[in-house]
């Protein structure tokens, strides 16, 4: 079973066009190798932080050069919610968390 990690991958290109972002998008929404989750995005910078879950920073990296799309870089991340940090929710989480066998799926 191949592992699956989240990535941010940020873009900073204010010179693209909101139609070509737009269409870009549409083509992503279609990728198999990867899934994107959700972009972040300000629109009036050109501004835009994506979600995405691959197997590889390697994997997103080719996917994005198929479409020659450009991105400044890409960042493994993992996440937290504030609910977790509360001390009742937090024990709660970490004993789950030690039962679990899968990662978001």
């Amino acid at each position: 079973m191949t592992k699956i990690t989240k990535f941010i991958v940020y873009h900073d290109a204010p010179e693209i066009s909101w139609e070509k972002v737009e269409e870009n998008w549409r083509k992503l929404a279609n990728v198999e190798e990867a899934k994107w989750l959700r972009t972040y995005y300000n629109k009036e910078k050109g501004v835009r932080y994506c979600i995405w879950l691959a197997s590889s920073e390697e994997e997103l990296r080719e996917i994005f050069n198929k479409f020659a799309i450009s991105l400044e870089t890409i960042v493994e991340v993992e996440e937290t919610v504030p609910d977790l940090w509360g001390k009742k929710r937090w024990k709660e989480h970490l004993a789950a968390e030690s039962e679990a066998d899968t990662l978001a799926f």
